[in-house]
């Protein structure tokens, strides 16, 4: 179904990245749902797990991510019925709202469905050279999915093996104003360094992990070559350090321009607003009174969607 309707090929990466996605997530296996006609399968409809914290408090959610119809029985409402039906299910499993990123194509489709929009993240980049900002101008389509293999730094997966380590500098970290995906050692390891082929790569600062850590990936956006900052830990939430360190990421990636969404990054050392360009983030609130539920104030991280 995903390969008819989504493009994905019948092949070990992309076999090994649903169930990444799908199965292995910390926060729980996906809820998903299928629409049938004859005893055949002609819709697809998951929901991941996610966390959000706020302080001391834990709110369960949930993104909207993959969904196909079959192309013989498009135009018969199965994405909306599918959907429709598994938000009643979703309250009933302890989830308190909804978030996506849907693109230009399926926004509309959620908004009829009461989502709301919250807003582009907020994005910064920071260009290599002056070449390098023409080739970053020229890069105006979607990423590739997989990344562009380097040697610079550290495989993920083998710093975020450090879980005590991790820990220490999660523990550092300033309270957050708004909600933000709870970040364990576990999720971590889960999102950078849980599947070998999207080759996640951590630079750890000088000094130490516990001195602070950048994970990231180089993905190719058309004639660019793009360093995309998912995360950055520093002690205290340090904006110097941050931006020391993504810098530095930069320069050992060799890529034409780094880009993050990371509170820390927002313009230091070079790091500029990337205005009308981060993905729209949507919402929908789940409860009796989901039509009058007022958005959450959120603070995402480029990690949080992409991939997503």
């Amino acid at each position: 179904m995903l390969s008819r309707s989504l493009g994905w090929l019948r092949d070990a990466d992309h076999a090994a990245f649903f169930a990444w996605k799908h199965e292995e997530n910390p926060f729980g296996a996906s809820l998903a749902w299928v629409a049938e006609e004859a005893g055949r399968i002609i819709g697809f409809r998951t929901f991941m797990r996610w966390e959000f914290e706020q302080g001391a408090e834990v709110v369960r959610a949930a993104r909207a991510v993959d969904t196909a119809t079959h192309p013989d029985h498009r135009g018969k409402g199965i994405f909306s019925r599918l959907t429709l039906h598994s938000l009643d299910e979703l309250q009933a499993a302890g989830v308190a709202f909804v978030f996506n990123t849907p693109n230009d194509q399926s926004r509309p489709g959620y908004l009829k469905m009461g989502w709301q929009v919250l807003g582009r993240l907020p994005t910064v980049v920071r260009p290599s050279s002056l070449a390098a900002v023409g080739r970053m101008a020229r890069a105006r389509i979607p990423a590739e999915l997989w990344s562009t293999p380097t040697g610079a730094a550290e495989p993920a997966g083998t710093v975020l093996a450090d879980a005590h380590g991790i820990e220490q500098l999660l523990r550092s970290q300033p309270p957050a104003g708004a909600l933000q995906t709870r970040r364990t050692a576990a999720y971590l390891a889960w999102r950078y360094g849980g599947m070998a082929s999207l080759r996640y790569r951590a630079h750890v600062s000088d000094g130490g992990l516990d001195r602070g850590v950048a994970l990231f990936r180089l993905r190719r956006r058309g004639p660019a070559l793009e360093v995309a900052i998912g995360d950055l830990l520093v002690p205290g939430g340090d904006s110097r350090r941050a931006a020391a360190l993504a810098r530095e990421v930069l320069r050992l990636s060799g890529a034409d321009y780094a880009i993050a969404s990371t509170p820390p990054l927002v313009l230091r050392s070079g790091f500029i607003p990337l205005p009308g360009q981060g993905p729209i983030v949507t919402w929908r609130g789940l409860g009796p009174q989901r039509s009058v539920l007022r958005p959450p104030a959120m603070e995402l991280r480029l990690g949080d969607v992409e991939l997503f």
